[in-house]
């Protein structure tokens, strides 16, 4: 979502008397490196008899040189822009490993390229005296500009000044006030006294008021706001110039566009140029900004009349769509961030962080009670994007429009950050009494092994002086995988496997043996849950023809009305020991009208496999 702004400054003169006028040099085109986007650009010059000559001074800031050939009675110059105010994060940037922390020293040929900038003004009593209380000790770079630039915002008062010219920093700091242009070139000083290049920045700032008032600060602005503004900026290696706005103890962001950046206040004043002898009768400034577009967003969405525009159009093509019989689905995947750290990698580019699986969670579980008591709760494996080592997760919430539960005892749905200890012997220990309460042989349960050769193979290719068992289990995570395997046992059981279908006919559910070359199911390598490396591959091959076939249901066949499955479960289980009292016992079904299941997830479902299986895996660290 962006705001652009137009943007005008306009100055006049009338004199009483027809005079001559010696070239103006006219700095109110934004530099090249401005990193507010510029949509377009105009000036205007009054008298219309004039030359123009658009050139670059030796720092590269763009010139209009204005030659007038006749004498004139006024002279006005007017700028308009449109500036694209794109929110620009202030501290992105990349630093050269030299020179992340202070003090350091500028290579010699970098530093032989900026000894204008790095020239020292003599310092006074007070400029030394400021000096010696800054801590020089080690510190990131980032860090000491943040604290000098907050401590002139806070040390040194600010006020408008008219008269010309720029205040001496013994000035400035004796006063404890100064208008913009005296407290950036304070600490345009005190940067190259502490061996850092910097330079003066004159240039417009915007500022525009927020949307919403702010709940933990100052709010801003009353209303957009616009002027000619003076600030520094400090050359780092591999970020190049970073701006400091000491009259607001703030970084320059998308509001500070730079005009003219110069090693001395004088040549980056926005005019200069000389006259005839006379009086000035009539003297205009102003300096006006204007919303031109703004994008619909969170703190300021649609109007009404936007809404309705908008929903018009929308019932108007479903009446197109059902006319053509278009039918259509729609999916949805909605991103939230954190609130109380927007900019953090996680929230932004990264597959996983400290606290984005936590929130999701907590989210995940106040939107279940919020909008789906009584759902099924699946936690699983979500999309996997090239250049990441791990896959993402998906929570998954699956409930019934009807009222009715699927899922009947949330106690029984394990905690995100509880650690239950279960091993392997749980693992075996659940798989059988699960085959006696459904009825079925204990030896179709299969016991998973990781794969030995394959681990021993990665394990000798590591440094012969590097324990795996007793590695660094947090980096990298190939290691991670590895050292968990081995402190495991590759003898011992990675999880347990029950094949079964339910027959449909008989109201029960049957399995059959898995069978493999070796005797043994070894898992794909990995680190994901055993249920996404099953060697599927590895089991008997059939003839086609010889296949169970399941044909899928046609998505647009209206559906039957949803059983009571909790009450035909509890029927059809019911007894001592959990043996089934009748295995033909039907769920009536409740609610008059058809009840689909629905789901909230961030990935999507698909059909399953020709048999369903049900999976007891030890806890693993992959998701």
């Amino acid at each position: 979502m962006t705001i652009q702004v137009a943007l005008n400054h306009k100055t006049s003169y009338e004199y009483d008397r027809p005079i001559t006028l010696s070239p103006h040099v006219i700095r109110l085109r934004p530099a090249a490196h401005s990193r507010t986007p510029i949509q377009s650009y105009s000036l205007k010059i009054q008298p219309e008899s004039h030359f123009i000559n658009w050139m670059q001074d030796p720092y590269g800031n763009y010139e209009a040189r204005i030659v007038f050939p006749e004498k004139t009675t006024k002279f006005s110059f007017e700028v308009d822009l449109i500036a694209d105010m794109t929110v620009i994060n202030p501290f992105e940037f990349f630093v050269e490993s030299y020179a992340e922390n202070y003090p350091f020293v500028y290579e010699k040929t970098l530093k032989a390229e900026l000894q204008p900038y790095l020239k020292k003004r003599p310092r006074g009593k007070l400029l030394k005296a400021w000096l010696e209380k800054v801590d020089t000790s080690e510190v990131r770079i980032q860090d000491l500009l943040v604290r000098i630039n907050q401590q002139l915002q806070q040390e040194i008062g600010y006020n408008i000044r008219m008269e010309p010219g720029v205040q001496t920093c013994e000035e400035t700091l004796k006063l404890a006030k100064g208008s913009c242009r005296d407290t950036a070139w304070l600490m345009v000083n005190i940067l190259r006294h502490l061996g850092l290049a910097a330079r003066f920045v004159s240039g417009y700032l915007v500022q525009l008021t927020s949307d919403e008032k702010s709940l933990d600060g100052p709010s801003g602005p009353e209303e957009d706001f616009t002027d000619l503004h003076a600030w520094c900026e400090v050359f780092i290696p591999g970020a190049g110039w970073v701006g400091l706005d000491p009259t607001s103890g703030l970084f320059a962001s998308e509001g500070h566009i730079p005009l003219a950046c110069t090693p001395d206040p004088y040549g980056a004043a926005p005019v200069t140029g000389g006259m005839e002898k006379c009086e000035v009768i009539d003297f205009d400034f102003s300096n006006t900004v204007q919303r031109f577009f703004e994008d619909p967003r969170v703190t300021k969405p649609y109007t009404e009349g936007q809404w309705e525009a908008i929903n018009a159009l929308g019932y108007q093509v479903d009446k197109d769509l059902e006319a053509g019989d278009v039918r259509l689905t729609m999916g949805g995947e909605p991103t939230f961030v954190s609130i109380d750290d927007m900019e953090h990698e996680q929230w932004n580019t990264g597959a996983l962080g400290e606290d984005k699986r936590r929130l999701a969670g907590e989210l995940f579980l106040r939107m279940n009670q919020r909008f789906a008591k009584g759902s099924l709760l699946h936690y699983g494996q979500g999309k996997w994007y090239p250049g990441e080592e791990i896959p993402r997760w998906a929570l998954s919430c699956f409930w019934r429009n009807d009222g009715g539960d699927i899922w009947q005892n949330p106690e029984l749905i394990a905690e995100d950050n509880k650690d239950y200890e279960y091993d392997a012997k749980t693992a075996e220990t659940f798989s059988k009494l699960l085959t006696k309460y459904l009825g079925l042989d204990e030896k179709y349960v299969v016991p998973a092994f990781e794969d030995k050769l394959y681990f021993l193979w990665k394990e000798g290719g590591m440094p012969a002086n590097l324990n795996s068992e007793k590695a660094d289990l947090k980096d990298p995570l190939e290691r991670q995988a590895i050292a968990r395997v081995l402190l495991q046992g590759l003898d011992t059981p990675a999880g347990y496997a029950l094949p079964m279908s339910w027959d449909f006919n008989k109201q029960a559910w049957h399995s059959a043996p898995w069978e493999f070359r070796n005797e043994t199911m070894l898992l794909i390598p990995g680190d994901s849950p055993m249920g996404l490396r099953l060697p599927l591959g590895s089991l008997p091959w059939q003839a086609e023809e010889d296949r169970e076939i399941l044909v899928e249901q046609d998505g647009m066949e209206p559906l039957n009305p949803l059983g009571d499955f909790a009450r035909g479960v509890e029927e059809r289980y019911s007894g001592k020991s959990g043996s089934k009292k009748s295995s033909k016992s039907k769920a009536k079904p409740i609610g008059k009208k058809a009840a689909k299941a629905k789901s909230i997830s961030r990935s999507k479902s698909k059909k399953g496999p020709a048999t369903e299986k049900v999976l007891v895996d030890v806890p693993h660290t992959a998701m």
